[in-house]
């Protein structure tokens, strides 16, 4: 598995890496002596969560093994502006060969730690979770659910073998709650946990007869959500999903739901500044 997950996340790598080189960086190859050997060091420039340090490091070695990475921060380490986060030193050219592509890993995975540190922080005083969804950058996945987990969050299903998960085209399609929970139960392996989207409490009791192990409230109240998490107890997991933002995240925290699914902390984090100079 180990040996997988370095390969799937060398393949990000290298087409990052062909996507900004082309056929080679002729500013750095015109204008600085191909031995020419610095220090460049990565500085936060706000308030946030590092991540993307490990993808960051196998870039340069993918890019150039005599350059030598010095971090000294882990993933999900806090920042401050002004903190040195770490240092690269070696030929001067291949280092500004790397530059974006390093830097586009690091901001995008920080940004996305940040955030979901945010949301952490926010539900602390209850037993919720903060998960993650699908919503991630095509190609990209593997990273962004790494970022979630350096901020403190949950990952939810990282493709569609991982699990099921009934949503309503799925149960328009069976023709009822009932009849795709007992197809799932006479198709999945008995390892696989089935989760139902309900959106009302029809939906709740259906799933919870039915022998669903997650029920997704979807865009609920949260007075629907606080009742329907009295009818689920010791029968299933609750998950919260849909519409739910910083401001109301503890609220939702509150009603007593064991997870909470926000696309947002992949979609829409914005990027942590990070700089890289020599």
């Amino acid at each position: 598995m180990a040996s997988s997950l370095f390969n799937i996340i060398d393949d990000i790598i290298f087409l990052a890496l062909r996507e900004d080189m082309g056929t080679g960086d002729i500013t750095a190859e015109s204008t600085i002596d191909s031995k020419a050997t610095l220090t460049a060091t990565f500085t936060a420039k706000d308030e946030g969560v590092i991540a993307g340090i490990d993808t960051v490091k196998r870039v340069w070695e993918i890019l150039d093994s005599n350059l030598v990475f010095e971090s000294f921060m882990t993933r999900g380490d806090r920042v401050k502006s002004g903190d040195k986060i770490a240092t690269v030193s070696g030929n001067a050219v291949n280092i500004l060969t790397g530059e974006r592509t390093c830097l586009n890993f690091m901001q995008r995975a920080s940004g996305i730690a940040t955030l979901t540190a945010r949301y952490v922080q926010a539900v602390a005083h209850t037993n919720a979770r903060i998960v993650d969804t699908r919503k991630t950058v095509p190609g990209l996945r593997v990273l962004d659910k790494f970022a979630v987990y350096a901020g403190g969050g949950d990952n939810h299903r990282f493709s569609l073998s991982d699990g099921v998960l009934i949503k309503d085209n799925h149960i328009l399609a069976s023709g009822s709650i009932t009849e795709a929970v007992k197809r799932a139960k006479r198709y999945a392996p008995h390892t696989v946990k089935i989760e139902v989207e309900c959106e009302n409490m029809d939906h709740v009791r259906e799933a919870l007869s039915a022998g669903a192990d997650i029920l997704m409230l979807d865009n609920m109240s949260c007075d629907m959500m606080r009742d329907c998490v009295h009818l689920c107890s010791g029968r299933a997991m609750t998950e919260a999903s849909g519409g739910i933002t910083l401001d109301n995240v503890a609220e939702v925290a509150e009603t007593g739901v064991d997870l909470i699914s926000i696309g947002a902390l992949t979609h829409s984090a914005l990027a942590l500044d990070i700089s890289l100079d020599f």
